[in-house]
This record gives structure tokens, sequence and C-alpha cells, in this order.
């Protein structure tokens, strides 16, 4: 074989272990700019939106769109799915800034349910929807995950009297689903001055 013939199939090679990542990166950000239409979309017209709707507005073609999520059912648990993780992740955080000494356990359970309402805010529709659906999305390890950290913090809290002494993870969770998601912002920080003192020990 000739050295040109070999300089050809380095190339094709080298362009080809180069495709790859690259094709891989243009399928992740395919897949968010899919979740992040879906959730404005459904959010402001609910199961109405068609999916030829969502591909435009996240500026991907329709079998794209398809090979990422086969039915509506899948984009919706995709959808809610990712919501939850979001959830878990920020407790997780909130946990470890309590453990490092450098948060209050009770300003993070506030904090908490604060950010919850407001990412509730933007994907009550959406998870309203799935419901509609049937869809069971596949949570269940991210929720294990934010119980888990939550609960760290509730019992780091009550033992510094900065949270009530019968706070529990269960409450938390009762106040994120009932939570006025779909109320006018200032609506919602009023329900969280409202919520304060219920969560707060008497020594706060």
């Amino acid at each position: 074989m000739t050295r040109g013939t070999n300089d050809a199939g380095e190339r094709a090679t080298t362009g080809a272990a180069r495709g790859a990542p690259s094709r891989r990166a243009d399928a992740v950000r395919n897949r968010a700019s899919i979740i992040r239409a879906t959730r404005r979309l459904v959010t402001e017209r609910g199961t109405d939106a068609a999916m030829g709707e969502i591909a435009k507005a996240a500026g991907v073609a329709v079998g794209t769109l398809y090979r990422h999520f086969p039915t509506k059912a899948d984009l919706l648990a995709a959808v809610v799915t990712q919501y939850v993780e979001t959830l878990a992740q920020a407790i997780q955080e909130a946990w470890a800034r309590v453990e490092q000494g450098s948060a209050d356990a009770g300003q993070e359970v506030l904090n908490f349910v604060a950010r919850a309402l407001e990412m509730t805010s933007g994907n009550q529709a959406a998870k309203a929807a799935a419901r509609t659906l049937g869809v069971q999305p596949e949570y269940s390890e991210a929720e294990a995950r934010a119980t888990e950290a939550l609960e760290r913090l509730i019992r780091a809290g009550c033992d510094s009297g900065r949270l009530r002494s019968d706070l529990t993870v269960a409450d938390i969770y009762i106040l994120v689903a009932f939570c006025p998601s779909d109320s006018p912002v200032e609506v919602r920080l009023r329900w969280l001055e409202l919520i304060r003192p219920g969560l707060l020990g008497d020594g706060a």
C-alpha cells in the first residue's frame, strides 16, 4: 500500500473519530432543545401542542424529535423526570453547603421550598399533561436522593432550633405539591411569607 493511501486512510479514521463526539454533542443539544420547547409549549397550551410544533420550536427536524422521543408520552415523561432530577440536585447541593458549615439548615429548607415553587410554576402544565396521558416517569432514584438529603437538612434544622421540631419530609412535599404554582408572582411571594412562620422553630 502506498504512502498516499495510508494518509487517506488516516485522515478518514481521524475524521470518523472526531465526528463521533460531535454527533453525540449535537444529540445532547437537540434533546435539551426539545425538552425546553416542550416545557414551554405544553405550559402554554397543554396537550394540544403537536409534535411538529414542538420540533419547529426546538429548531430540529420532526424525524430528529421522533428519534429521541417516539411518542408524546415519552416526551412528557422526559420533561417531568428532568424536573424531579433538578429538584434532587438542588436539595443535595443545599445539604452539602450545610454539611460544610457554609449555610444554615433552616434557611436552606426555606430556600428549597421557594425554588421548588418557582420551578413548579414553569412545569405544572407539563406535569398535568403527563398525568392526563397516563405517563409514569421513572424518577424514583432521583426522588430517593432528594428525600435522603432533605431528611438530613430537616434533622439539622430541627437540632439547631431553626425549624419546628415535628417537621418532616412529607410536610415539605405537601407544600410543594399544593403550592400556588399557577398564580401570579405576587401571590406566590405572599404564600412563601405565610408559610415561613409555620416552618421555623420557636427560637428562630
